[in-house]
C-alpha cells in the first residue's frame, strides 16, 4: 500500500472528450434539465391546485414529480458544469455524496412505482372498493416506506465505501458517480462493497418487482375480461402511462445494476436513460396520455 499515491478528487470522464461535441452536449443537456424541471413543477402545481386532483393517484403522481426533479438534480448541473471546463474533478466527498444521493433516489423511484402499480390495480380490479383500500393515510405510508428504505439502502451502501482506499487511477469512466463505477478505482478489495451493493440491490427488487408483476398480472386479467372493446380501451388507458414509466425506468436500471462494470460507453448511454431521461419523460407520459391532467392544465391555464 505504501507503493501508491492516494488521491482526493476524481476525474470524470463524461461522455465525450472532443470540445466541439461538449458544446453541442451542454446546450442538449441544458435543455433537457430545464425542460425536466418545467414538466414537473408544472405537474407538481396541476396536482396541487386543481381540486379534481386531490385523489390518491395523483397524490403519488406529484411525489413521483418532485422525485424527478430531484433525481436530474443529483447530476445534471455537475455534468453541465464539466462540459464548458478543462478539469474535469470533483473531490471525494462530493463524489460520495453525489452518489448517495443518486442511490437514494433510485431506490425512492423503485418503491414509489411499485405503489402506483399496487393503485393501479385497486382502481381497475376493485372499483367499488378503491376509496377503502387506496386512500390518503395508506398513500404517506407508502411514500415514507419508500422515502426510508431508499435512505438506508444509501446510507448502509455508502457507509462501506469509506471502507476503500482509492489509488492509482482517479478518472472515473461515468459522468457521475454512481457506484458501480467507483469499485474498480479501489485498490483494496471491493468484493464486499459489491456484494452489499448487490444484495441490497436484490432485495429492493424482491419487495417492488414482485407487487408490480402481481398488480399488472391482475389488471390484464381484469382488462381481457371486459365485453366491450371501448371499455377495454378506457381501462388500459388508466394504467398504460405508469406501465410505460415502469419499463423505462426498470429495463435500464436493472440492465446497468446486474451486467457487471466495465466502463463502456453503453453503461454511460444506459444511466442516462433512467437518470435523466426518464425524469424528462415522465410528466409528458403521464400529462399527454391522461384526460384529467389534460383537463386540469386547461383550466389553470384558463384562470
Amino acid at each position: 500500500m505504501n507503493n501508491f499515491t492516494f488521491f482526493t478528487e476524481f476525474i470524470l470522464l463524461g461522455l465525450s472528450a472532443d470540445c466541439h461535441i461538449q458544446t453541442l452536449l451542454f446546450v442538449l443537456f441544458l435543455g433537457t434539465y430545464l425542460l425536466t424541471l418545467m414538466g414537473n413543477l408544472v405537474m407538481i402545481l396541476v396536482i396541487r391546485g386543481d381540486s379534481h386532483l386531490h385523489i390518491p393517484m395523483y397524490f403519488l403522481l406529484g411525489h413521483l414529480s418532485f422525485l424527478d426533479i430531484c433525481f436530474s438534480s443529483v447530476t445534471m448541473p455537475k455534468m453541465l458544469q464539466n462540459f464548458l471546463s478543462q478539469k474535469k474533478s470533483i473531490s471525494m466527498w462530493g463524489c460520495i455524496t453525489q452518489s448517495f444521493f443518486f442511490l437514494l433516489c433510485g431506490c425512492v423511484e423503485a418503491s414509489l412505482l411499485s405503489a402506483m402499480a399496487y393503485d393501479r390495480y385497486a382502481a381497475i380490479c376493485h372499483p367499488l372498493l378503491y376509496t377503502m383500500v387506496i386512500n390518503r393515510p395508506l398513500c404517506m405510508v407508502m411514500v415514507s416506506a419508500a422515502w426510508g428504505m431508499g435512505f438506508l439502502n444509501s446510507l448502509v451502501n455508502n457507509l462501506f465505501i469509506h471502507n476503500l482506499h482509492f489509488c492509482g487511477s482517479n478518472v472515473i469512466s461515468h459522468f457521475c458517480c454512481e457506484l458501480p463505477a467507483l469499485f474498480p478505482l479501489s485498490c483494496t478489495d471491493p468484493t464486499a462493497n459489491k456484494s452489499l451493493l448487490s444484495g441490497s440491490s436484490a432485495f429492493l427488487g424482491l419487495l417492488t418487482l414482485p407487487l408490480i408483476l402481481f398488480s399488472y398480472s391482475r389488471i390484464i386479467s381484469a382488462i381481457l375480461n371486459i365485453q366491450s372493446s371501448e371499455g377495454q380501451a378506457k381501462a388500459f388507458s388508466t394504467c398504460s402511462s405508469h406501465l410505460t414509466v415502469v419499463l423505462l425506468f426498470y429495463g435500464t436500471a436493472l440492465f446497468r445494476y446486474i451486467s457487471p462494470a466495465s466502463g463502456s460507453v453503453l453503461e454511460r448511454v444506459v444511466s442516462i436513460q433512467y437518470c435523466v431521461i426518464t425524469s424528462l419523460l415522465n410528466p409528458l407520459i403521464y400529462s399527454l396520455r391522461n384526460q384529467e391532467v389534460k383537463a386540469a392544465l386547461q383550466r389553470m391555464l384558463r384562470q
